[in-house]
Parts: structure tokens; sequence; C-alpha cells
């Protein structure tokens, strides 16, 4: 809503839906502050090349990504730091912060989650990177 300020009770008229302004409608959905942060404001440290059903999983579902789906990493990185995840024609679908760092997920790649534990010694999550970790690239 654009309205004036200098306008005696102006919020009081917008709240009892008074035509004093201008509204203006998104177009698209609301971005959490969170997934805005992670596409323009954090430097991608590495990147995880993904396999065609991960790809698909991503873009059609909002699903997390699991190592079965990656066939390549690329760069060097820790647990907690943003990746590109890269089709395998070089397009990116996403990006996000990692649960595990860039030498663990070249031990999981293309394995199911219930491999991570017998693989690495440890589980710390099932997926690579959470959907709510994630913002998919338009």
């Amino acid at each position: 809503m654009i309205a004036s300020g200098r306008s005696n009770d102006i919020l009081l008229d917008i709240h009892k839906g008074h035509d004093v302004g201008t509204y203006l409608y998104a177009e698209q959905g609301p971005v959490t502050a969170r997934k805005q942060w992670l596409a323009s404001h954090l430097q991608l440290r590495g990147k995880l090349i993904l396999d065609a059903g991960a790809c698909r999983v991503i873009r059609e579902k909002g699903g997390s990504l699991l190592a079965v789906g990656v066939r390549d990493v690329a760069g060097q990185f820790r647990r907690g730091e943003v990746v590109a995840c890269i089709d395998e024609q070089g397009q990116e679908v996403a990006r996000g912060l990692v649960n595990y760092n860039s030498d663990e997920i070249s031990k999981l790649l293309g394995q199911p989650s219930d491999k991570i534990e017998s693989i690495l010694g440890y589980v710390d999550e099932e997926e690579l990177i959470h959907r709510d970790n994630m913002i998919i690239s338009s």
C-alpha cells in the first residue's frame, strides 16, 4: 500500500478499507527472507552436479536433495556453506546450504540415504540439502 503519511489516521483508513492510496499486488507468492538471502547474498562455495531425477524432484516437487541424485562435486566447501545445484547441461537448478562437506559428499555420490552412516560413520541429516535451506532457480 502506498499512501500519504501526512494524512491524519491514514493507517486506520487503510485498515477500514478506504480508498486512500495505491495497493500493489504481488505477481508471485512470498519468498521467505531466508530464501532471498540464499538466492542473492551468499557466495557460492561449490557445485553439486545432479542427475535428471534429482532435478525433476527439485523443480517439480520442491523436494530436498538426496545423495542418490548427485553425480559429482566441484569445489571445496564445508557444512553450512552455499553450493549451486547444477543439471547435466550446466544450468543452475537451485542453491542451498549443505549438510555435509565436499569430501563427505564425494563419498556419498549416488548412494541412498540409509547408507550414509555405514559410509561416513555418522548421520547428521538424510538430505544433502533440505528443501527449507534451498531456493529453486528461475
